[in-house]
């Protein structure tokens, strides 16, 4: 059968959670913690010198050593429970850095999870803008070296997100995108579907951040968190009761005037004893979120707020593009989840530009009035997986097929047929 006539295979792997599935689907079949626990326990095993059926063992040894490995929320539970576990993060900050434990991480993905032949699925992959070109042609190399696939195409996570962000009638490729994830944040300004490369900017504050800083408000506050298990805590405390609040000073004044209703009570179990343990979630409900418009209250190393960063993105742009990336600004990532985080977005950044406009008149002694910016920020319900999606609705084009790189491709030319991925016109 042939494999266009096949729904194609969407893995997006992430820093913090990888979402994979069947093209045409609306949400992904899986989202896994993008984390590989290997048994390295052979490898601190003295070498024998001895020859003979002690070499075969070892080299036995070895090849189930290697076998034996988890990810996901498998990898995680193994390595609590064993100590011949090691956990392995094989991204970290959007750019793969361990390939051998991410090439162990798809094997798991296709065989175990998607339960497919990858000779029977063209395959789409992500990557974060700005990934040097030899990490496509490592992909490339492992995709169709070592798991055969008939045809890859690897996209850039911003034009996907992009394309999660339309519907039928407003086929948009104009707009930035707001990538906030668990390792990174990325504003992405993308003019007709190509990434305006010299425009995008990087906010060294993602979700993983937000979590620690939380951690480090429940420790100082003295909250009764066992300390392994505290970073996971701030993880779900993050996912289940924070918001994006207007007015910092109001907030306060809300918790304190009426903290039975505000206070939640967090409920767990200590993982080595087993006891029951409860602590309060206060001001970090709203103080989490916060960092991302305030980043001065977590960090002195960096003091530019996200509103500001995607105002200096959009004027960095051609100059014909700007309205157009102000009337489009898209939201994607798991941290962009947050309650009210799209209006806070919108409302702070509308304060920026319509300053620069008053400025601007001001300067001008009102002879020459400026057309007012509009200023969007587009929230939707998948823009958790909004990426996945994305690589979902395009894959699912006629087109699609027509801009992968074949394996016939592959072996004519190399892997330096990877580095580049065509814009095609299932993307307008």
């Amino acid at each position: 059968m042939d494999p266009t006539s096949r729904p194609a295979v969407v893995i997006d792997n992430g820093t913090g959670y990888t979402k994979m599935g069947f093209a045409g689907n609306v949400e992904p079949c899986f989202i896994l913690p993008t984390v590989v626990a290997a048994n390295e326990s052979f490898l601190s095993q003295p070498k024998s010198s001895s020859k003979g059926s002690s070499w075969a063992a070892q080299h036995n040894a070895g090849v189930a050593a290697d076998m034996d490995f988890f990810i996901g929320d498998e990898a995680v539970t193994k390595s609590r429970s064993s100590s011949t576990y090691n956990l392995r993060y094989p991204i970290e900050h959007g750019q793969v850095e361990d390939w051998d434990a991410m090439e162990r991480y798809w094997q798991q993905c296709v065989f175990n999870y998607l339960r497919c032949d990858p000779e029977d699925h063209y395959f789409l992959l992500t990557e974060s803008p700005l990934t040097p070109p030899e990490s496509r042609e490592y992909t490339g190399e492992i995709l169709f070296e070592t798991f055969n696939v008939p045809g890859l195409y690897i996209a850039v996570n911003s034009v996907l997100a992009l394309a999660a962000g339309y519907t039928t009638s407003k086929c948009e490729m104009t707009g930035v995108v707001v990538d906030v994830g668990d390792g990174a944040t990325r504003v992405v300004p993308v003019a007709e579907g190509y990434v305006i490369g010299s425009c995008i900017r990087t906010v060294p504050i993602a979700g993983k951040d937000v979590t620690l800083f939380i951690q480090q408000l429940m420790r100082e506050r003295g909250e009764n968190i066992p300390p392994e298990d505290s970073f996971d805590v701030a993880r779900k405390v993050k996912e289940m009761y924070c918001y994006t609040c207007s007015d910092i000073v109001k907030e306060f004044n809300k918790h304190d005037k009426e903290p039975g209703k505000y206070i939640k009570q967090w409920k767990g179990v200590k993982p080595k004893t087993g006891a029951p343990y409860t602590c309060d979630v206060g001001y970090e409900r709203f103080l989490g979120p916060e960092v991302f418009f305030n980043p001065e209250i977590y960090s002195n190393d960096f003091t530019s707020s996200l509103p500001a960063v995607i105002d200096k993105c959009i004027q960095s742009a051609p100059i014909d593009t700007r309205r157009a990336l102000y009337k489009n600004i898209v939201l994607s990532g798991g941290s962009t989840m947050f309650k009210d985080f799209g209006r806070r977005l919108q409302r702070d950044l509308k304060k920026i530009v319509d300053a620069r406009v008053l400025a601007n008149n001001a300067r001008t002694g009102g002879e020459i009035t400026s057309q007012p910016v509009e200023v969007n920020v587009v929230s939707h319900p998948v823009q958790r997986f909004a990426v996945w999606f994305g690589g979902s609705v395009l894959s699912s084009t006629p087109e699609f097929f027509a801009s992968c790189r074949t394996k016939e491709e592959y072996e004519e030319c190399g892997a330096s047929i990877c580095r580049t991925n065509p814009v095609f016109k299932g993307m307008y």
